[in-house]
């Protein structure tokens, strides 16, 4: 950090997954990475998050409890069960609570929460706040902002289809993408089956890679947590066999092998993605991508080498595309090492902490601030 003082960092995470790994999805992914980073480069990080996350020891003030379903209702990545109300924001308000009553202690809050009470209370806690945003526009967390008084949040964008999303419905922010780490990823040989990985949910669509693999007559691989059991009971699980296969949710070294020993990643978002974690970090193992182009998808591809969109819900243009890209992998022995650099240029973790911390240290007056604390 070139002698500067470290910051003093709170990361509000988001309530209805544990922040540790294997990660639950993308975001939880992103918010985990940035809180290891951070604390990698010396900064003392304070974590607001769903009990079971890394980093938050003994149950404290800033542990939410787990999010319960009752009965045999199934858990969904698109609903919230009774509990997340009646628990869990309470709990984040006793949270905040806590950082406005200490707020001397902290010098920034990092927000990625999607419930709207942080941009709400935002010019009431004593600390500056920036809050990422990761989804489309989300009505509630456009109220929560409007509502808040005083300083409120400052945002930052996942992509610039993100962007101009929110600008829109009238919150300016500045893009900064989601990164991959290079370590985690490593270049991987290939291989002969097609992978997907990701949430398995009707909006990721693995059952359209299936077709695509069908209609190549090449196996895939299938990896990930389940989060709406109903569609991958019709739509998945009930195709899974001969050269289909699904092998769950892995742990991260397990899957960055999978896909860095794979033919290609199919991507298959079938809604305006925000971002789309998989491609970086697909393309970080040399391993080729086509993708369906929604949203913040068709930036990762315009600047990467390997990486090609096609229509949405185009199986067949997919299929053709897979196909040019496995046959140029396999003529240019060059090829997956030049997707890896174009990778890492673009989607390295440590230069993208590098600029959040730019940014915190921006908003705090770290000049002042720092050589205060020093003194």
């Amino acid at each position: 950090m070139s002698g500067l003082v470290p910051l003093r960092v709170v990361v509000v995470a988001p309530l209805r997954f544990p922040i540790r790994r294997p990660h639950a999805g993308g975001l939880e992914s992103a918010v985990w990475n940035e809180v290891d980073q951070l604390r990698a480069r010396g900064h003392d990080v304070t974590l607001i998050a769903a009990e079971g996350s890394d980093w938050l020891g003994e149950p404290s003030d800033f542990t939410i409890p787990a999010m319960t379903w009752p009965g045999a209702s199934r858990p969904t990545d698109d609903t919230y069960p009774p509990s997340y109300a009646a628990r869990s924001v309470p709990a984040l308000g006793r949270a905040l609570d806590r950082i406005a009553a200490t707020a001397a202690d902290y010098d920034v809050i990092s927000n990625h929460c999607l419930h709207g009470l942080p941009l709400e209370r935002a010019g009431g806690l004593g600390v500056p706040m920036v809050s990422t945003l990761h989804t489309p526009v989300d009505d509630e967390l456009v109220a929560s902002h409007a509502a808040a008084s005083g300083r409120r949040s400052e945002f930052l964008s996942v992509s610039e289809h993100t962007r101009r999303q929110w600008a829109d419905a009238g919150i300016e922010s500045t893009v900064l993408a989601n990164a991959v780490d290079p370590q985690a990823w490593p270049l991987g040989p290939g291989g002969p089956d097609l992978v997907w990985f990701g949430r398995i949910v009707p909006e990721k669509a693995p059952h359209l890679a299936i077709e695509v693999a069908e209609r190549l007559g090449r196996g895939l691989v299938i990896a990930g947590r389940i989060g709406d059991e109903l569609y991958a009971d019709r739509a998945v699980l009930s195709r899974v066999g001969g050269g289909i296969r699904y092998v769950g949710q892995l742990a991260p070294s397990e899957l960055a092998t999978l896909v860095g020993r794979s033919a290609a990643l199919i991507a298959t978002p079938v809604w305006e993605e925000p971002f789309g974690l998989v491609a970086p970090e697909a393309l970080m193992s040399g391993t080729p991508v086509v993708s369906f182009a929604m949203g913040g998808v068709s930036e990762i591809a315009a600047g990467s080498v390997g990486m090609v969109t096609v229509p949405s819900g185009d199986v067949s243009a997919m299929a053709k595309r897979v196909e040019h890209m496995i046959g140029r992998a396999f003529r240019e022995p060059g090829f997956r090492p030049a997707i890896r650099n174009s990778a890492e240029a673009r989607f390295s973790l440590p230069a993208r902490i590098a600029a959040l911390e730019r940014r915190f240290r921006s908003m705090v007056g770290d000049s002042e601030s720092s050589s205060e604390r020093a003194a």
